[in-house]
């Protein structure tokens, strides 16, 4: 069996609620969260570190470094509060071990490339990504032959385009060179223009609904319409597993790098609509 260590901002949030059981029932039995800590309780109502650990079993630890010596593989979660991830990586990418950094990676571009150079600087492996971009329905398209892409995804904006960005930036496989804002409060929107001329429609809506869905038109003007129904949290452990096994990292720092860009210039683009922001 394989040790799993968790190092978190505060561990009362989903994504550590629901990876142990992921990764053990996956891997069957192979991986298994043993190592948890968190910087903080969770400001925002939850559990406690202390009460986390008691009702998921896993030990908690004093510091990350105890995680670190512990553990055999390293996740870095703190999936909503992206900014806290340069300080949390620093002592995990020091390491040398395996390490999967949680979605969203960085709050800019900047800070992206500094973590997976500090990472390159320690020959310690490690990658990010949302779980969309690994569905299996992207699997099917020919990128080729793609001209627009229409995507509409749910949540909150700030904390779930990272999902529709993953998808559209494997798919679009080139780079984004502006962005523009379009929509309003309850409707968040984009217009992404690539360095082909190529555009990308984002439609985000504010609720809780977890479908996303992408349409695809190619280079004929034949358009076809995708609903993400695959495993894709499944097949993103999936992945993850396999990036334990073998050290083979799934996703390109650029990919990653790329989505980065594109989320800190929309976030800015916000705050002037309809008005190109060059990336």
């Amino acid at each position: 069996m394989k040790k799993v260590g968790f190092i978190d901002y505060y561990l009362d949030e989903w994504h550590a609620n629901n990876y142990p059981e992921f990764l053990k029932n996956r891997s069957n039995g192979e991986y298994q969260v043993c190592f948890a800590y968190g910087q903080i309780d969770s400001p925002i109502g939850g559990m406690t570190n202390k009460e986390w650990s008691e009702k998921y079993g896993i030990l908690l630890c004093d510091t990350a470094e105890e995680v670190i010596e512990k553990s055999d593989v390293l996740i870095v979660l703190s999936p909503d509060n992206p900014e806290m991830h340069e300080e949390l990586c620093e002592l995990p990418l020091e390491s040398g071990k395996l390490v999967y950094i949680d979605k969203t990676f960085a709050p800019d571009r900047a800070t992206a490339v500094r973590i997976f150079d500090y990472a390159d600087k320690h020959n310690t492996k490690c990658y990010s990504s949302s779980a969309l971009g690994f569905s299996s329905e992207l699997d099917e398209i020919d990128i080729t032959d793609i001209d627009t892409i229409f995507s509409e995804g749910p949540g909150p904006f700030k904390i779930y385009v990272i999902h529709q960005l993953e998808m559209i930036v494997r798919l679009m496989n080139c780079r984004a060179t502006k962005v523009m804002y379009t929509g309003n409060e309850a409707h968040p929107a984009l217009v992404i223009e690539f360095e082909d001329g190529r555009l990308c429609h984002l439609i985000h809506r504010e609720d809780d609904a977890h479908s996303f869905q992408l349409t695809i038109a190619d280079k004929n003007n034949d358009a076809r319409k995708i609903t993400i129904e695959s495993d894709y949290f499944g097949l993103f452990i999936d992945a993850l597993i396999k990036f334990f096994d073998c050290g083979v990292v799934p996703v390109e720092h650029k990919r990653t790098i790329e989505v980065i860009g594109i989320r800190e210039v929309a976030m800015k683009a916000m705050n002037t609509p309809f008005s190109w922001i060059e990336i």
